[in-house]
């Protein structure tokens, strides 16, 4: 039976409400009456149920899809306004004791390099980072207790605290690591990460045990319920997401969005971010070899229904896509997005010799960090290096509470225009610094505090001579 409250998965992810789901999706896709008055429910900005968003996305009305293109980019706007929030991926290890039959690092591939960074690697794959101007990483592991411990985890977590090379520091490490224990949870808590993400690959649960065979992420229930063991260990920052190409792009939405839904329910607090990987070909894995791959439009469909149907979350897409794509999913609700970014086991100190590859997927957007900046810049977005909001304690709920309400952006904006003229300051190409102080000062004008807006604009001149690091 169905229950959002329930804490085991198989109730919060009920296969058979998915199934009825789709059926009732399937009856109503052409119910303009039904859909205009969801359309209308998403335009108050509150979100959707998995139902409702699910009936969006078996809409195949031209006009309707237009309809929710642009409420999608309007509610973007309106919970995060035209910033963009960057980072990079920094993957410690590739070692891995599960078969996931769509990842290289599976345990029988006996061909690829099994690489895990010591401290000292650490440090210098770190500084190269800063050295891009990159403020926040995402961790990356393989699932190995032998050579990739907790206890390995946290002491990489200490030690990129700790780098600082010249004006350059990590200021917010998020950790995408295997299901594990609320009392490692606490640790990773302790340790300071900032968003702990897990996707779930796909929430049916046949396809599920017979994607991962082998391995104790062959235990969907425990993988599912992570994210209760996160939260009661004290995260209350966390990241959702599946890999679309693996199910039924239909069944992988409302399996999603009850995620969401159950989190709600539970914690009285939802996703931080939502992330949208496709599969991407990697060492010995072929994406055509499963039948389930999406084409660009309804990549675009999906990106947009996730947004009307939880305003309030962060929206995730990676290097594993195009610069096209990406772009065209800038306008349907993505609010992070990652630069520069290596997949292998280090990489950004120096590339990887040839026979010793350790990427986990092929990557799709080769730019440089300055490159993505200037061209975001150039559409009218504001990259943001910001980390303020995990730094001054407004995670979880009180993350939420601002987010919906609106008021975040007296925070945010600020903050990014800071952050983006830190980064002018310290790491930009000359062109890329001519077109951020055009677009700093267009969008000091938008800030609507004049207070806010003297101060912005006093700190705005101390980073010029040399300060860092002013937050609201």
């Amino acid at each position: 039976m169905y229950n959002p409250k329930s804490l085991k998965a198989e109730e919060f992810i009920d296969h058979q409400e998915i199934l009825d789901t789709l059926a009732y999706a399937d009856a109503n896709k052409d119910n303009v009456q039904l859909i205009d008055a969801i359309l209308a429910r998403a335009a108050l900005r509150k979100g959707l149920s998995h139902r409702e968003a699910s009936v969006l996305l078996a809409c195949e009305i031209p006009e309707k899809i237009e309809q929710l293109y642009a409420l999608a980019e309007q509610i973007k706007k309106d919970f995060y306004g035209s910033r963009i929030v960057m980072f990079a991926p920094l993957y410690l290890s590739n070692y891995c004791v599960n078969g996931c039959v769509y990842c290289p690092y599976h345990a029988k591939n006996k061909h690829i390099a099994r690489k895990k960074l010591s401290q000292e690697d650490i440090v210098r794959e770190v500084t190269a980072l800063q050295d891009m101007g990159h403020k926040r990483l995402a961790l990356e592991t393989g699932e190995d207790p032998v050579n990739c411990p907790i206890e390995y985890v946290l002491e990489s977590i200490k030690t990129i605290y700790g780098i600082k090379h010249k004006n350059g520091a990590i200021r917010r490490v998020n950790v995408n690591i295997a299901a594990t224990t609320v009392e490692n949870y606490r640790k990773l808590k302790e340790a300071g990460i900032g968003t702990y993400i897990l996707f779930q690959e796909t929430y049916h649960k046949e396809s599920y045990e017979k994607l991962h065979p082998t391995g104790p992420k062959h235990n969907y229930s425990y993988h599912t319920e992570a994210m209760d063991r996160a939260m009661e260990g004290g995260i209350d920052d966390v990241g959702l997401g599946v890999l679309f190409g693996l199910e039924l792009y239909r069944y992988e939405l409302a399996g999603l969005l009850m995620h969401a839904e159950h989190l709600e329910a539970v914690h009285g607090v939802g996703p931080h971010t939502i992330s949208v990987p496709r599969i991407k070909h990697a060492d010995d894995i072929d994406p055509s070899a499963f039948d389930n791959g999406i084409d660009d439009d309804t990549f675009a469909k999906i990106t947009a229904c996730i947004r009307v149907a939880v305003p309030y979350t962060g929206m995730i897409i990676s290097t594993r896509e195009s610069k096209a794509v990406r772009e065209r999913l800038l306008h349907l609700g993505i609010s992070q997005i990652s630069g520069a970014s290596r997949t292998s086991v280090g990489g950004y100190a120096e590339p990887e010799p040839e026979d010793e590859r350790s990427e986990q997927f092929d990557v799709s957007d080769n730019r440089t960090l300055d490159e993505v900046v200037n061209w975001l810049m150039r559409m009218g977005y504001v990259p943001s290096f910001c980390t303020a909001c995990y730094r001054e304690g407004r995670t979880g709920d009180r993350f939420m509470s601002l987010c919906k309400s609106g008021q975040i952006q007296n925070c945010c904006q600020p903050n990014a225009l800071m952050t983006l003229k830190e980064y002018l300051e310290d790491y930009a190409s000359a062109d890329t610094r001519a077109v951020g102080e055009a677009l700093i000062q267009s969008e000091l004008a938008h800030i609507p505090s004049e207070k806010v807006r003297a101060i912005v604009t006093e700190r705005l001149a101390k980073i010029e001579q040399g300060q860092r690091d002013f937050r609201f």
